[in-house]
């Protein structure tokens, strides 16, 4: 495993696996979500609304869970200017129970390829996150691309 404190970025090469990271996500953060980016469609706070949709709950915002799986990236490279692109697709939502407890984001990451980028020899990763919630993957194809540190 490698990590952002310590790490001898010449070294890092494919294969390589991100710490793990594992977060919270509570009706709560969702609440502060809506209000952050506007979206407050009620399937992400209304269970009723959720069921009469055919949801089997509430759900997580989309763009939260993407954003929370990028935290994975800029927690290891140690500076978020450093992330080139970002994508991913989204195949399951994360069911959000209205407890203390939450939902559970499992997150983990690996080298996928490393390049040069460009004539200053910095070298470019990209970096294949997995993001699971109740053992499902709830992201698809989801990268990173980040130029890594000297």
């Amino acid at each position: 495993m490698v990590s952002a404190s310590g790490t001898d970025w010449s070294a890092i090469a494919k294969g390589d696996e991100l710490a793990p990271l594992q977060l919270r996500i509570t009706r709560a953060d969702l609440v502060r979500y809506a209000g952050a980016s506007g979206d407050f469609n009620p399937i992400h706070w209304s269970d009723r609304t959720a069921a009469a949709v055919g949801l089997p709950g509430v759900i997580a915002h989309g763009m939260l869970t993407m954003a929370l799986a990028g935290r994975l990236v800029t927690r290891w490279v140690g500076d978020p200017a450093a992330v080139r692109s970002y994508s991913v697709r989204f195949t399951r939502p994360v069911i959000v129970p209205d407890d203390d407890t939450g939902a559970l984001l499992e997150l983990s990451g690996k080298v996928g390829d490393v390049h040069a980028a460009d004539s200053d020899g910095r070298r470019v990763a990209r970096i294949d996150i997995t993001a699971r919630f109740d053992g499902k993957t709830v992201l698809g194809r989801a990268a990173a691309e980040v130029v890594l540190p000297k």
